[in-house]
């Protein structure tokens, strides 16, 4: 491996974690219950290892890459090519960008292997590792050596980006079939699972697609070590999220997690350093039944279920309030005997 691998602690601390639940009893008792608020408040301050966890600069980037299976039918663009949208991410002309600036998030857009020219931008990070990656019916997706420069500038990305918290997402032509290949090659799962299609009778579209990941998945029958995974099926957007992951959970910031990509991303990830799950919320912008699959690899559910079908991103924007209220209930609200509140007075 040609680059150091961060070290990330995991979160787990009982003391701290025993204090947070004490003050969010009080809360309770002088206020009443917040339910599934009051958990995901202590799980903040736990990443952050504060009785007051608060979010500075938070950001959402978006990984774009064009993948090599396209040239077999693979990924035909609900939104257009991968440059489009991420054209129209950069000038307002979705709700992803729209939302973002609402909720006080800074966007970045990384061209991590788009293969068109994309136009300079002051929220475009130009990463290109190449003009798309190859066709991975015929060979790797990428050698080992883009796989692992990917990773790298995903590392080089966190650590370039300030703030505190990151919402992690990807999209691409063919970034969602490559990043069911990637999951259930290391969850040992049928491809089926993370396509949506499993338990179902597919359509002719859907067979012929099945046919094309399964001549891939034979192809690399011998890729099984994570990295050797990501070169053989991923995608540059992929790689790139894998580093942006793991050194944001050395950080101890928050990464939100949104869409299929972005799970194969972090199962690469948790293979390198299990405890990065720690660090991670999940967000969902489309319903997906893959995307279920995926979360069920991380025990995991998504923050919101708003049934919206958009681009992976627009998931994590919606919720921002949500995790900004959380973090504001240990952080903002005053404890009942610092307010003068007397839990038992009557209304």
């Amino acid at each position: 491996m040609s680059f150091n691998r961060p070290l990330v602690a995991p979160i787990a601390n009982p003391m701290l974690q025993q204090a947070l639940e004490r003050k969010i009893e009080k809360h309770g008792a002088a206020f009443g219950s917040l339910g599934e608020l009051e958990p995901l408040a202590v799980r903040l301050g736990l990443m952050q290892n504060s009785l007051k966890p608060a979010f500075e600069e938070a950001r959402i980037v978006v990984f774009a890459a064009d993948h090599g299976l396209a040239v077999e039918g693979i990924g035909a663009a609900l939104h257009g090519t991968t440059e489009q949208q991420v054209r129209a991410l950069l000038s307002l002309q979705l709700p992803l960008s729209v939302f973002a600036e609402l909720q006080g998030l800074a966007l970045s857009v990384v061209d991590g292997g788009i293969a068109q020219a994309v136009q300079p931008h002051p929220h475009l990070l130009a990463r290109k590792i190449a003009h798309a990656t190859r066709n991975a019916r015929v060979g790797p997706a990428m050698s080992h050596e883009q796989a692992q420069a990917a990773v790298r500038a995903g590392m080089e990305i966190a650590r370039s980006l300030p703030g505190n918290a990151i919402a992690c997402a990807g999209i691409g032509v063919g970034s969602r079939e490559s990043a069911a290949l990637v999951l259930a090659r290391l969850s040992g799962a049928d491809v089926r699972e993370f396509l949506g299609l499993y338990g179902e009778s597919p359509d002719a579209a859907a067979e012929s697609l099945l046919a094309v990941l399964h001549a891939v998945q034979a192809r690399h029958r011998d890729a099984v070590e994570p990295l050797a995974v990501l070169a053989a099926f991923g995608g540059f957007e992929v790689a790139m999220m894998v580093g942006a992951m793991l050194v944001a959970a050395s950080e101890r910031r928050l990464i939100v997690v949104d869409g299929i990509p972005a799970c194969a991303a972090l199962l690469v990830a948790s293979r390198l350093s299990p405890a990065v799950i720690d660090y991670c919320l999940h967000c969902r912008s489309h319903g997906d039944k893959g995307l279920d699959a995926a979360l069920a690899l991380f025990q995991a559910t998504a923050l919101l279920e708003l049934g919206i079908e958009t681009l992976d991103g627009t998931g994590a924007t919606l919720a921002w309030p949500l995790l900004r209220s959380a973090a504001a209930l240990l952080a903002d609200v005053a404890d009942p005997e610092d307010a003068g509140a007397d839990p038992q007075a009557d209304a």
